[in-house]
């Protein structure tokens, strides 16, 4: 059986990129760059080599215990660093794939490895045809064979003229690679071993070298500093949202809404425009998600309604429940179904149960709070004694009147009453009810009083 290999190459400096993280692990669409091309290897491929720079243990890191590594600890150019993996690499046919362009669908590299295997070709070459192919190395053909590629900076004037491209994206037949690439020389400017010079060398030995040219250009664009990472983005967010309103979500605003890869959303979901959901978010079917709604890591059930300029955080929203505008959940909050939390609520680490109300204006710290509660406008959970947090525990039915502090570590009842405008420092029973406020006192005549006062200090 032909077995595959797949090397992606990820040991570039990226120094266009001005930074100090490595290229490849910048994010794009809550994936990082390498994330793409890795993705694609372990659809196709039986073993998957990564070639890294050295000190690049967070790539390797990322790319999991299954993709074998090996370091190019000179950097001598892509045809080097393919030498680098053959120590890793099976028998049969070798798919180079580059670790910095992530348009490149699983469908293309499919069909460039099934023609590859058709044609038994030395080589097969995935190209692209595009309107501006300056930087790019060119495609120079015989005969419709592939002669040979060229580097732009290498080219004549008369072949920087050629439309076709090299995608640096290629199947090899194994060791017809290996011994090209044992013949190959660094004669260019930059003293590198291209890749792309096997091409060359098995050509003029009189191999077969195919092209496969992909149908979409926009899947051979790289990313060699910010302002292409920006651009490719922005073809990927775009991919994203049409893939998700091809699946049946509405999406109000495609060009002010921003997904992330890693999120997935129910058929018949809404979504207003200024809307941002990322990282490992997953939304229901029926979901109104509202402007300007923020929502990170999280999880949303079916008919959830996200009014406008809520934030999310790795929180949990059950079915049926109505939150905004205007409330932000923090990190391990957990929305029961068909609970209620309002404009301008906080809650932190906190279990809101079935049915339960929080409208409005109240922050809900480290608590648990039961179903069918209702918790008044101002209501504060005093979680923080300024050494360490305390839970409170609200339990089913109970009622928490306006304007209440609740002194953690506290526990309230089930079917308890607090009385508006509270400080609740020890346990309420069952069915109690507490109230914790200073006695109210009236001064007839108070104001009037006051007035003659002032009167007689201007005399």
């Amino acid at each position: 059986m032909d077995r595959l290999t797949a090397v992606v190459l990820a040991a570039g400096e990226g120094k266009r990129m001005r930074s100090r993280q490595p290229k490849v692990l910048h994010p794009l669409c809550g994936r990082a760059l390498i994330a793409y091309p890795l993705r694609a290897a372990r659809t196709l491929a039986d073993r998957i080599v990564l070639v890294v720079g050295p000190n690049a243990d967070d790539v390797v890191e990322l790319a999991g215990p299954d993709v074998r590594a090996v370091v190019q600890r000179e950097r001598l150019g892509s045809g080097h660093a393919v030498l680098r993996a053959r120590p890793e690499c099976v028998d049969g046919t070798i798919l180079v794939l580059p670790g910095d362009m992530p348009l490149l669908s699983v469908e293309t590299i499919e069909r460039l490895v099934a023609h590859h295997r058709k044609s038994r070709a030395a080589a097969t070459v995935l190209t692209a045809v595009v309107p501006e192919p300056q930087g790019y190395g060119r495609v120079l053909r015989q005969g419709g064979r592939v002669k040979r590629i060229v580097e732009d900076r290498d080219a004549t004037d008369a072949e920087k003229k050629i439309a076709e491209i090299n995608t640096s994206v290629y199947c090899f037949a194994g060791g017809r690679l290996w011994q090209a690439l044992g013949k190959i020389r660094p004669d260019n400017d930059q003293g590198e071993y291209y890749l792309t010079d096997v091409i060359g060398v098995l050509s003029r030995a009189g191999a077969r070298v195919d092209a496969v040219v992909t149908s979409d250009p926009s899947e051979a664009v790289g990313v060699n500093d910010r302002k292409q990472l920006a651009a490719v983005t922005a073809i990927q967010r775009r991919r994203i949202l049409d893939r998700l309103m091809e699946g049946g979500v509405t999406i109000l605003d495609p060009a002010s809404t921003y997904i992330e890869d890693t999120v997935t959303v129910g058929p018949d979901t809404t979504i207003h425009p200024q809307v941002m959901i990322e990282g490992q978010s997953a939304i229901g079917s029926e979901c109104v998600i509202g402007v300007g709604c923020h929502v990170s890591s999280s999880r949303i059930g079916d008919r959830v309604t996200l009014k406008p300029y809520c934030v999310l955080t790795e929180s949990v929203v059950e079915d049926a429940a109505t939150l905004g505008p205007f409330c932000h959940l923090r990190p391990l909050s957990h929305v029961g179904p068909k609970a209620r939390v309002g404009n301008f609520v906080e809650l932190k680490k906190s279990r809101i149960g079935r049915g339960s109300k929080v409208p409005h204006l109240s922050y809900v710290g480290d608590a648990t709070v039961g179903e069918d509660v209702n918790v008044g406008a101002g209501t504060i959970t005093c979680n923080y004694d300024g050494v360490a947090k305390h839970e409170t525990r609200i339990d089913d039915r109970a009622f928490i009147g306006t304007n209440t502090s609740l002194v953690a570590p506290i526990t309230v009842g089930e079917g308890a009453y607090i009385g508006a405008g509270s400080t609740i420092t020890k346990d309420v029973p069952p069915g109690a009810l507490a109230v914790g406020r200073a006695p109210q006192v009236v001064k007839d005549g108070w104001a009037a009083r006051k007035a003659k006062k002032r009167e007689e200090h201007r005399g």
